[in-house]
């Protein structure tokens, strides 16, 4: 059986550089696939208000959900290997909360 993934693209565009110019402009556009539906884990981190700023939920919820997806598909690497269990932990933490 084939499994069934929701399908995304993320746009990332550099709007101004820190010392206030905007030139030359930069875009990237990432398509990916997830199990999740990001929307509604973004809203049930929202919902828990563990931050000041809104805003901060969403860009934990993708940091997060991009970070994951990527130490998953790369579960052995030996990069990821001492982050795995301190990631688990983390993920409990946050749903627990």
């Amino acid at each position: 059986m084939e499994k069934r993934s929701n399908s995304y693209i993320l746009a990332l565009e550099l709007s101004a550089y820190a010392d206030g110019s905007t030139t030359p402009a930069k875009k990237m556009e990432i398509s990916d696939t997830n199990h999740d539906e990001l929307f509604s884990i973004i809203e049930r981190i929202s919902e828990k208000n563990l931050f000041d700023e809104k805003q901060q939920s969403a860009e934990l919820a993708i940091g997060l959900k991009l970070f994951t997806e990527v130490t998953l598909k790369n579960r052995y690497h030996p990069l990821f290997e001492e982050l795995a269990p301190a990631i688990a932990t983390f993920i409990k933490k946050l749903k627990a909360a």
